[in-house]
């Protein structure tokens, strides 16, 4: 059997089939231990003591977070001359989950933009059920009310941003001309206030084949120029998730294409656009370029130098964040997976990047302007570092007229949510099988001495998606408990730059295969674990990864734990969002992509259990996940019970791709995977 049945969500035999296997995962996996863990996380998301990262608004710090008594969250502010610190007077100003309770539907929280005019004006962004159907409604701050007749756009999936007062760059898949083939939105309005979407003229349009389509604009404000100054706007197509073109228009004047490789990241502000090459084409791979736009306000000086280089990576060395401010520029850059940060003076025309002194023991550095609209704001940057076992701590950088780089001001620290104390965190290589080096990071629970340890082994390793070390109150409970924890750095993602992404795209995916299986294994010959005390965890396109994992590498591993997977490569671009990784993985209905597509498909290549014995595997997704369908993960675990293999199969009725939603289905879900390992590798290793 196919069960192609089950890519209907409504049909009787997928339903008794979730139904099914919902009730046989609960039986198996949640018992005390399992509720001792779901308390204990639901706890760690409700606490109300966590750093806050505020943005600004006008005279306003504000901040969104869920509480105890607010599963889905408020969104709270404090005068912006009071420190944003946990314990100080918050005031509410939008209540999600009495909003949600009034309209008897959830919604979650995906972010507010500030009016580029009017700093308290804001269109708050709601994902219908954690789902990528998006819902702007507009929001006045200073009355705390939803605006009457103001913009509210229907849930589809839509990008949206402001113009002026009144209007809004507003890109919706509101029907299907208005949408690509992949679903995500091709043609954009000026939408204003009142106005129905399908009634807003349309103004910039992508082709049926790219991915999607987005506009912004840049108001005089941002120079410090007054209204009469003009605007720029900038529209973007991306044609597939790793390329992108762009134009300028100056005052609704006639648009000017950006001379910059389709293979780029670029950011803007009034003068300049700083871009990051992914290929050869026009600089070295790697590199960043300042170069001033071909289209200024009035007012503004039309030179303003040469394109250059202001950064040339080498060996091991990427570029992992950079955006431009006001007068400054600011870029990270990760050296053989170590964090710097260096910022660059635009008011010199000959100054050079300079490095900031950052604290040595960061494992990984962030940074955002306090502002969250520029327009309004200036060139204070909020910059946090933090580790596995490093609480994050947060400081201020104040380059607002500074003509020497100012020191970090310690804002607040994370207080701790485990004891770390005894744990450690060491950056190890693996060799894979063509001889590469590929580093991952082992954390170690305290007193980790007697081996074999059960250890969780997370990876993604795709769309030039890169990981970074993270602190988490989740994985400090698994360290906790005497357990390791890895996360993997293999080809696919751009830990090393654009080369590590492409030494694993389309049919060579399995080379990211082999660099995962290369990990678990150098795991096991230094001695930390066995295979059967070795769990592999990811989502998604690391769905993909632990599917591989099961089916081509089993005798490496003693649990998989799959999450939200891609796990049928030649049929994954029948759904529409999968349209959009074709440029990834390869093209199905061409007939030698469909070969070396085939040869790795985990629904295709799963053997009988008296052939080859695979290790228990929990497979987990969501009924709503319009991502990726959740007949991959329905189908895969069908199959393996028909193979006679040990699978777990647990479908969550709400929270999207990414299982968001209200914290105590947050938690079960989590506290649901752990009792899985509970039960697999952790009673592996105690036995011996």
């Amino acid at each position: 059997m196919t069960y192609l049945e089950f890519e209907n969500d409504a049909a009787p035999e997928t339903r008794a089939f979730v139904d099914r296997m919902n009730a046989a995962a609960d039986a198996a996996l949640r018992d005390p231990a399992f509720e001792r863990d779901r308390d204990q996380i639901r706890a760690l998301i409700e606490r109300d003591d966590k750093l806050i990262i505020p943005g600004r608004r006008g005279d306003w710090l504000y901040q969104f977070r869920k509480l105890k008594t607010h599963a889905l969250g408020v969104l709270q502010r404090v005068p912006k001359d009071v420190p944003p610190l946990p314990d100080a007077d918050w005031e509410t100003v939008f209540d999600l989950d009495a909003f949600c309770e009034a309209e008897g539907k959830t919604w979650v929280w995906r972010g507010a933009t500030a009016c580029i005019d009017d700093p308290d004006l804001i269109l708050i962004a709601l994902s219908d059920g954690g789902s990528d159907l998006m819902r702007d409604i507009e929001f006045d701050c200073r009355d705390k009310t939803i605006v009457r007749d103001g913009f509210d756009t229907p849930a589809c999936r839509a990008h949206a941003s402001w113009i002026s007062r009144d209007e809004i760059f507003y890109f919706g898949s509101i029907d299907r001309e208005s949408a690509t083939r992949s679903g995500w939105p091709r043609v954009g309005r000026i939408l204003k206030r009142g106005m129905a979407p399908p009634d807003a003229p349309v103004v910039f349009e992508a082709g049926e084949d790219d991915v999607t389509a987005y506009a912004f604009r840049i108001g005089p404000s941002l120079a410090g120029l007054p209204k009469t100054a003009g605007h720029i706007d900038v529209f973007a197509i991306r044609h597939d998730i790793g390329s992108a073109s762009y134009w300028l228009q100056k005052n609704g004047g006639e648009r000017i294409a950006l001379e910059v490789p389709r293979l780029s990241d670029v950011s803007f502000n009034h003068n300049y656009y700083f871009w990051r090459a992914k290929s050869n084409e026009a600089v070295a791979e790697g590199s960043l370029v300042l170069a001033p736009l071909p289209v200024y306000f009035d007012g503004c000086p039309p030179q303003l130098g040469e394109p250059r280089i202001l950064f040339a990576p080498g060996e091991r060395q990427t570029v992992t964040q950079f955006t431009l401010l006001k007068e400054w520029c600011v870029f990270t850059v990760s050296d053989n997976l170590r964090p710097k940060v260096y910022l660059l003076d635009l008011s010199d025309p000959q100054g050079e990047p300079r490095e900031l002194h950052m604290p040595a023991n960061a494992e990984t550095i962030w940074f955002r302007t306090l502002d969250d609209e520029l327009h309004h704001g200036d060139d204070t940057l909020l910059v946090w570092t933090q580790g596995f076992l490093q609480p994050p701590t947060l400081y201020r950088l104040d380059l607002t007229g500074a003509a020497q780089l100012p020191e970090l001001i310690e804002m607040a620290r994370a207080p701790d949510l485990f004891d770390a104390g005894g744990m450690r965190s060491e950056l190890l290589m693996a060799t894979s099988s063509d001889g590469t080096k590929i580093p991952y990071r082992l954390v170690l629970p305290k007193d980790a001495t007697v081996m074999p340890l059960p250890v969780l082994l997370y990876g993604y390793g795709g769309f030039e998606s890169g990981l970074q070390p993270y602190y988490s109150g989740v994985t400090g409970l698994w360290l906790s408990q005497g357990n390791a924890y890895v996360q993997a750095y293999i080809r696919g993602g751009d830990e090393y730059g654009p080369a590590w992404h492409l030494a694993a795209k389309r049919e060579k995916r399995p080379t990211a295969y082999e660099d995962f299986a290369a990990i678990a294994r150098d795991l096991v010959m230094r001695g930390y674990a066995r295979p059967v005390t070795i769990a592999c965890q990811g989502g998604s396109n690391g769905g993909l990864l632990t599917g591989v994992m099961l089916t081509r590498y089993p005798e490496d591993f003693g649990a998989v734990w799959c999450q939200v997977p891609v796990l049928d490569m030649l049929r994954f671009h029948t759904f529409p969002a999968g349209r959009a990784w074709i440029d990834e993985y390869g093209d199905p209905d061409t007939p030698e992509d469909a070969a070396f597509l085939k040869a790795y498909s985990p629904i295709h290549n799963i053997r009988p259990a008296e052939e080859r014995r695979y290790p228990p595997v929990y497979v987990e997704s969501s009924s709503n996940d319009d991502r990726v369908h959740p007949s991959h993960a329905r189908r895969f675990a069908a199959l393996l019970q028909d193979a006679g293999q040990s699978v777990l199969f647990r479908e969550f009725g709400s929270g999207g791709h990414g299982g968001d939603g209200r914290a105590d289905d947050i938690a079960a879900r989590l506290a649901t995977g752990y009792s899985f390992l509970r039960t697999t590798i952790v009673a592996n290793a105690r036995r011996g």
